[in-house]
């Protein structure tokens, strides 16, 4: 043990080291001279007073991998403590074998340094090109969700969440620390959280660095963890770390091992670790009479006028040499073995996990066609009411079924698939639920396809991380409650936007929502259930791949939700309602119209209208069609025409680059002069 913490040791100093240079230097990156103005970049940016907890962890976890070969992937909550993440890619060479430049030598270091927070460089938080990564690092509160998302049938895999303590203050993060309660120790991987406690955010104390020991041991004990309290800053810490990561091993594997064997754990309590570092670990202690290391004063750059101030630069230098860097990098030979003997074989490596490239994991889905759930025929137009969920549950529920074996499918939902009318699906699988479940209790095992909480934000995070692990999930909820997450979507919309860039990732199943009790329709909930705004906030920013359907009744429902499920990285969002509404087009009418967005209804038309209607959604088409039927009673001598549209896109009609329908196809739908309603 003596032997590997030394290295350990070398190793976070070389990792302090190099996130010191990203957030600081444009040259003199060895400190082979005197620190010069011209060595410091023009402007600072980034984040110091979490990166040294990081690059500890990172190491000691590590450590753990090599002696165990445990298959493990890393989410990093702290998303601004990048640069550590960065550090630790450069030093195990994941880095340059996705940026050739970053080569362990001294060319290398210069090229991660200088890239660092700058134009067209790396970002100065998690982001998805970096491997590894699958959370945007950008909005804090989504790791731990993201993290149980991952878990899921993975068997054998443990997914090591850094959880920062300002972090742990948001809603997201709260409520995410009980979804150890739905992973099943039997078919299910582990999540094993760290909490890192440093006691500080920006400009104040956190929650969690004032409380007391007994106080978090309490809090997380209550909610179902095993927690190991570990804290210090000296040589002993380092040893505290590796035995608690020893033990929080031991028992995940127990309890795994216990309950395949066929035991039965009514409580299956994992293990979390609440780790305990100050704020800017190993950095400057105190600069004019300011305290900094332990305080909120490390907790961006510190000294920030280094290029500038000759007196900040100076406690930069000497902060940066105390690393003694010249002994642990050579800059032609890289790296000293004592800190590579950290470093797992590259199929260990946190970094190269399979499980965190979609590419390497994805399989199709096994769907049925949307024609096996025609039991209509030649359907005539409003005649026959049908109710789009219903129809929708069936499809779901064989899909799960033909997709039993792969286990690669889940539908999630926040205790609203039986009023969102999906609930077929219990016909081929029960919700999943670990804990203690009651002989009376309906639907309900401790495996299972189904996931309900109520919190969104949690479902989210959860369907995340198993899409970007490779597999495939709808989410279904309210059209008015699902603008919850809308800012976690925002951030997801904009981590698929650059993976979507990033070919070594591969593709990615497309993350598919089903909004119900959309805001058109008045019923008992009435003003209350109305709130399109989470479609908007999705369409106003987010371009191609981006796809709202409006699917007008529940045979377009139907061949949505195939097409949906079939596509890749991109997020659809099908809006529909769950009440028994009119059928208007056969299964290949409605093909017909999902090709191309949009058609014109025949049946409820006239050749060369004076005026053209146009509706979407069931609801609205219903209006649009009874208003066409009264103007055909009260002035038979008007001729309408009536144009469903299925599909919106952020872009909207006349972008050749990213639409179905061109500008110039306006005019054959919409004329060229008659009024549109």
């Amino acid at each position: 043990m003596e032997k590997s913490i030394e290295q350990i040791k070398q190793y976070v100093r070389a990792a302090n080291y190099i996130v010191a240079a990203q957030l600081y230097l444009q040259g003199n990156f060895l400190l082979e001279q005197p620190l010069e103005a011209d060595d410091i970049k023009p402007r600072l940016l980034g984040h110091w007073g979490t990166c040294p907890g990081i690059n500890f962890i990172y190491a000691q976890l590590n450590h753990l991998i090599r002696a165990k070969r445990v298959s493990m992937m890393f989410v990093l909550g702290p998303g601004h403590g990048f640069p550590a993440l960065q550090a630790n890619l450069f030093i195990e060479g994941t880095l340059e074998k996705y940026y050739p430049e970053a080569k362990r030598n001294a060319h290398g270091l210069a090229y991660t340094a200088k890239q660092f927070s700058w134009p067209y460089g790396f970002p100065s938080h998690s982001n998805p090109g970096v491997p590894g990564v699958i959370l945007e690092g950008g909005e804090l509160g989504y790791s731990l969700s993201t993290s149980f998302g991952a878990a899921l049938d993975n068997p054998d895999l443990v997914v090591a969440c850094v959880v920062g303590d300002g972090e742990a203050e948001t809603g997201p993060a709260a409520t995410a620390w009980h979804l150890n309660k739905f992973i099943d120790p039997a078919s299910d991987g582990a999540v094993l959280p760290i909490l890192h406690v440093n006691g500080y955010k920006i400009s104040g104390p956190t929650i969690f660095g004032r409380m007391s020991d007994e106080e978090l041991h309490s809090l997380f004990f209550g909610y179902g963890w095993e927690p190991t309290i570990v804290e210090g800053e000296g040589d002993d810490v380092y040893e505290k770390m590796m035995t608690a990561l020893a033990a929080a091993h031991a028992r995940i594997t127990d309890i795994q091992q216990r309950v395949r064997s066929g035991e039965e754990i009514e409580r299956p309590r994992f293990p979390m670790i609440v780790l305990k570092t100050p704020k800017g670990w190993t950095g400057i202690k105190e600069f004019r009479g300011n305290k900094i290391e332990g305080n909120c004063l490390s907790h961006q750059v510190v000294c920030t006028e280094a290029k500038t101030d000759a007196e900040q630069r100076a406690a930069v230098e000497e902060w940066m040499r105390s690393y003694k860097f010249n002994e642990l990098f050579d800059a032609q030979n890289g790296f000293a073995d004592a800190v590579l003997a950290c470093v797992p074989d590259e199929v260990l490596r946190m970094s190269e996990n399979d499980h965190a490239f979609s590419g390497r994991m994805h399989k199709d889905l096994h769907l049925p066609h949307a024609k096996e759930f025609d039991g209509d025929g030649e359907c005539t137009p409003g005649e026959k009411d049908m109710s789009s969920m219903r129809k929708a549950g069936a499809y779901l529920k064989t899909v799960l079924e033909r997709n039993a074996e792969n286990k690669n499918f889940r539908v999630m939902s926040p205790d609203e698939t039986y009023s969102n009318k999906l609930d077929d699906v219990f016909q081929a699988s029960p919700r999943q639920f670990a804990w203690p479940i009651m002989p009376w209790d309906k639907d309900l095992a401790h495996s299972g396809r189904i996931m309900e909480m109520l919190s969104e934000h949690s479902l989210q995070g959860l369907a995340q991380g198993y899409i970007l692990t490779g597999r495939h999930a709808v989410f279904s909820s309210y059209e008015a409650f699902v603008p919850i997450i809308g800012s976690m979507a925002d951030q997801y919309a904009k981590f698929l936007k650059i993976a979507r860039e990033t070919l070594w990732r591969g593709d990615v199943s497309s993350f598919n929502y089903i909004l119900t009790s959309s805001g058109w329709r008045q019923e008992h909930n009435g003003f209350s259930h109305q709130n399109p705004g989470f479609i908007d906030n999705m369409l106003e920013k987010h371009g191609c791949f981006i796809n709202v359907y409006f699917p007008p009744d529940a045979h377009s429902t139907i061949t949505v939700l195939e097409r949906c499920l079939k596509s890749k990285n991109e997020i659809n969002i099908i809006v529909a309602g769950k009440t028994p509404e009119p059928c208007w087009l056969s299964m290949e009418q409605a093909w017909e119209e999902l090709v191309r967005g949009l058609m014109i209804w025949d049946f409820a038309s006239d050749p060369d209208p004076d005026i053209v209607f146009a509706g979407i959604g069931d609801y609205m088409t219903k209006e649009a069609l009874a208003a066409i039927d009264i103007v055909k009673t009260e002035a038979p001598e008007v001729k309408a025409r009536f144009v469903n549209i299925v599909e919106l896109s952020a872009l909207g009609i006349g972008s050749a680059a990213a639409c179905r329908l061109g500008l110039y196809d306006f005019d054959k739908y919409f004329t060229a002069d008659k009024p549109v309603i």
